[in-house]
């Protein structure tokens, strides 16, 4: 049997030329297109410290960069209309930055890096540490950050969750649980993808600073934002989230995952926002969770203090560890030192911690650090 030949198509192209000019046809060159420019780098991190940022804006009159890094710096823009600045020496760390052209605020095109956020507003520099701090990459055991979605039938919606599950743990051991919550304006991304708790807790693990542990990372609006102030809005929304917390997200993690289910294998934490949360878990729900952090906690009303402050006994027995932080330069300070003051005017037990720094994620990230030690540890 003869096979069938086969054709190339280089071999039918170069007879349909071979047709073309015994025809006299007239045959078109494709077009040579231009080499394409080289991306914008942006930001890049350079010797000793040194960070470029770049942005492409042809038209604009006016670019500044501003991050946590320093104060607003002017860039310099080229005849191709890229403006540059590069600044030396900006501190090690992870920080927060974005452009202003022409007086609009703007993201980092060129960086993927963005802060999770309702409304996001940054962009995120990460310039390692040497030797690392626990919020960097290191070459060390890693647990898995997992995903789940779930409906609520609490609030009626759809709503994300981030579970963190630690490194060299056997999928049937049972494990202790922090809960840990976000601020007013982030989202439950933040403590992971912006506050690295992941990296932070592999690092306690490897180095035995912490038991292993799982950790819980819930979306903390449960009611969305409103118009009004934060003291209207604070204890409905606190409400809502405890309810969907004791009656959705507990029940999910205990299903999904081999976790110890009594009070004192449960913590809860949280920042601003998160904080006043923790601070109403602490007192409302203190038979549940037996370890308490509140960072910068937006505090709850001092009425609030009045039911628990009548079964102070019962809080202190419930409660193996309240501990509250606050840096000095924080605009919550005095808020959390009054609040202070009323705990311990009611008999309730805490430790209360006032650290350097402002209201901002390079005090919170070492509040995790500071406080996940202290978890599930024996009096």
């Amino acid at each position: 049997m003869i096979q069938p030949r086969r054709i190339s198509s280089t071999h039918v192209a170069f007879s349909l030329l071979s047709i073309a000019l015994l025809q006299g046809t007239a045959v078109e060159t494709p077009p040579v297109r231009p080499p394409r420019p080289a991306p914008l780098v942006s930001p890049e991190i350079l010797q000793e410290g040194e960070v470029t940022f770049r942005i492409k804006a042809e038209h604009a009159k006016e670019v500044k960069v501003v991050g946590q890094f320093g104060p607003p710096r002017p860039l310099v823009k080229s005849e191709q209309g890229v403006w540059s600045v590069s600044i030396p020496e900006v501190p090690k760390g992870i920080h927060e930055y974005h452009f202003v052209v022409d007086g609009l605020s703007v993201l980092d095109s060129q960086n993927p890096s963005i802060k999770p956020q309702r409304s996001p507003s940054s962009s995120i520099l990460h310039v390692p540490s040497q030797p690392s701090a626990p919020w960097d990459w290191q070459d060390i055991p890693h647990g898995v950050l997992h995903q789940h979605e779930y409906h609520s039938k609490v609030l009626g919606q759809i709503r994300r969750v981030f579970v963190y599950t630690p490194p060299g743990t056997r999928s049937t051991t049972p494990l202790p649980v922090l809960y840990l919550s976000h601020g007013f304006g982030d989202n439950e991304a933040s403590w992971s993808a912006h506050g690295k708790a992941h990296w932070i807790m592999d690092d306690l693990i490897a180095k035995q600073k912490a038991v292993p542990m799982i950790v819980v990372m819930p979306d903390a609006h449960a009611l969305p934002p409103r118009a009004g102030t934060f003291e209207s809005y604070a204890p409905d929304n606190s409400a809502a989230f405890c309810q969907d917390l004791l009656d959705e997200i507990i029940p999910l993690v205990e299903g999904a995952y081999p976790v110890l289910r009594d009070p004192a294998s449960r913590a809860f934490a949280g920042l601003s926002m998160g904080g006043h949360h923790a601070l109403t878990v602490a007192l409302q729900h203190h038979q549940t969770f037996a370890w308490i952090g509140a960072f910068s906690a937006a505090p709850v009303n001092a009425r609030a203090l009045e039911e628990p402050a009548a079964r102070a006994e019962a809080v202190n027995k419930h409660l193996r560890l309240l501990w509250i932080a606050c840096g000095k330069a924080d605009f919550l300070r005095q808020h959390n030192a009054y609040f202070v003051e009323q705990l311990t005017s009611k008999g309730i037990q805490h430790e209360f911690v006032e650290s350097q720094g402002d209201h901002s994620w390079p005090v919170w990230r070492q509040y995790l650090v500071d406080f996940a030690p202290r978890l599930f540890q024996t009096r």
